[in-house]
């Protein structure tokens, strides 16, 4: 569990902002992807999810971005993706989220790209705390 050096949220708890960032807009195939014991990973955790318009992936991440601003006072360090609306990325340095038009994400296929991490499907009735 590292601590970002900007603030004193670890990346657990940014994770789990995000989580219930995107369960607020009805974000849809929510995956969290623990990328700390992959080699050479960029980051500690992906958190994906999919919506089915461009303007509910829009949603969704303006929501994350809320959530985690909401907690945290922390903006995503960077962001891609909000004019085209078919994958909107937003950094938070250890935990990088993805947020997929669903034709997008079968393309792009990240869960088996990093299959070597471990992947934990959040169900609809799991209400994401932050710790």
């Amino acid at each position: 569990m590292r601590i970002n050096k900007n603030n004193e949220f670890t990346a657990e708890q940014i994770r789990d902002f995000v989580v219930r960032g995107m369960q607020e807009k009805k974000g849809q195939d929510i995956v969290v992807m623990d990328l700390r014991k992959v080699k050479n990973a960029i980051c500690d955790y992906f958190v994906i999810c999919s919506g089915t318009s461009d303007t509910q992936i829009d949603a969704i991440s303006t929501s994350v971005e809320e959530e985690v601003y909401k907690a945290s006072k922390q903006d995503p360090w960077h962001k891609e993706g909000k004019l085209n609306r078919e994958w909107i990325l937003l950094d938070y340095v250890d935990v990088v989220v993805h947020v997929f038009k669903k034709d997008r994400r079968s393309f792009y296929d990240l869960e088996q790209l990093w299959g070597d991490a471990e992947i934990r499907l959040i169900e609809d009735s799991d209400l994401v705390v932050a710790s």
